[in-house]
């Protein structure tokens, strides 16, 4: 990974429409080897997929909620298993194993408190091996990008 490749992950991160022609004169390098570059990152599992990042506001999902999940067996068959029941709820657009106190962060959206206490009580809650759950009703966000901070240069190591 180069300087060329850094550049192309961090300017796609930013903004994932951006055509090659644009993407490559940024990188100051020719259309096609650009091209070429960016299915290698794609091959190489350094780019994963591209999306639209949608308003949730905008199609009724007011609401979103982190919800801190702990279960009663941390045995790896049934961190697996809630895993996999997780995946299988829309309304969950994110699950982070923790270490520490609690063993899952949530990140859900619903249309409203009502809906998501309905989700609560009716499917959380409900789990299998689910011990305890704390909710955390977003107020606003100030910030979120995706991906993570690439610089062009690599830092030498201290």
């Amino acid at each position: 990974m180069d300087r060329i490749d850094r550049r192309i992950l961090r300017d796609l991160q930013s903004d994932g429409r951006m055509t090659n022609v644009e993407l490559a004169r940024r990188a100051d390098i020719s259309a096609p080897p650009c091209l070429r570059r960016v299915r290698a990152l794609e091959e190489a599992g350094f780019i994963r997929g591209f999306h639209a990042d949608i308003d949730p506001a905008l199609l009724g999902f007011g609401v979103t909620v982190f919800a801190s999940v702990g279960l009663s067996s941390q045995a790896e068959t049934d961190l697996r298993a809630f895993e996999d029941l997780v995946g299988s709820w829309p309304e969950v657009r994110e699950c982070h194993m923790l270490a520490g106190e609690n063993d899952f962060l949530l990140r859900i959206v619903a249309q409203d408190w009502d809906t998501y206490q309905r989700f609560l009580t009716t499917r959380l809650t409900a789990a299998p091996n689910v011990s305890h759950v704390k909710s955390a009703l977003a107020i606003r966000s100030s910030k979120e990008l995706p991906g993570v901070p690439i610089e062009e240069e690599v830092p030498e190591p201290a």
